[in-house]
């Protein structure tokens, strides 16, 4: 089941914190409970997923982007993702998500985000995401328009631009 309280907590609290700058990073805080769990006690990965959604939305709210959606009728959709598990988390682990603009392209707005517990990293996930309009995707430039930051930029690292280029070579349909 989706977290829906989880999510309108954070929508409410992401309402009353500072705004951000588009590159700037956003961190809130939850505790891993026994609904995030899987056979092996510990957070099952597609639920760290999941909750990875909180962060982009905490982000989309303080960065003014959640006002535009709302106000515009646009919608979100994540077109891919490459993700790395490093440490287990387990029962009531207290958790802290990171959450930034890795960079943008014509099409694209990359999100890099990382769980942390203890001060270690245990995964991170980047993210290609765009807006969309009526089920189109919208360009980057006009989104940013939207958000009055007209103009803006931020280049995809290397080590991002290549990875999404390799994923691109993967045969779409599926060849299984």
């Amino acid at each position: 089941m989706y977290p829906v309280i989880r999510l309108l907590t954070t929508l409410v609290h992401s309402h009353y914190r500072p705004a951000l700058a588009l590159d700037a990073v956003d961190e809130i805080h939850f505790y891993c409970r026994p609904w995030d769990l899987d056979f092996f006690a510990e957070m099952n990965n597609g639920r760290a997923l999941t909750l990875y959604d909180l962060g982009r939305f905490s982000l989309a709210v303080r960065t003014g982007l959640g006002r535009v959606l709302r106000t515009r009728r646009w919608g979100l959709a994540v077109a891919g993702s490459a993700i790395r598990y490093r440490r287990r988390v387990h029962l009531f682990n207290r958790v802290s998500l990171r959450t930034r603009v890795l960079g943008v392209d014509e099409r694209w707005f990359y999100i890099e985000q990382s769980m942390w517990v203890r001060g270690q990293a245990a995964s991170s996930v980047v993210m290609r995401t765009c807006v969309t309009d009526k089920g189109r995707m919208l360009p980057a430039a006009q989104v940013l328009e939207a958000m009055g930051m007209a103009g803006r930029s931020l280049a995809l690292p290397d080590w991002a631009a290549g990875m999404f280029a390799a994923a691109s070579q993967r045969p779409w349909p599926p060849q299984i």
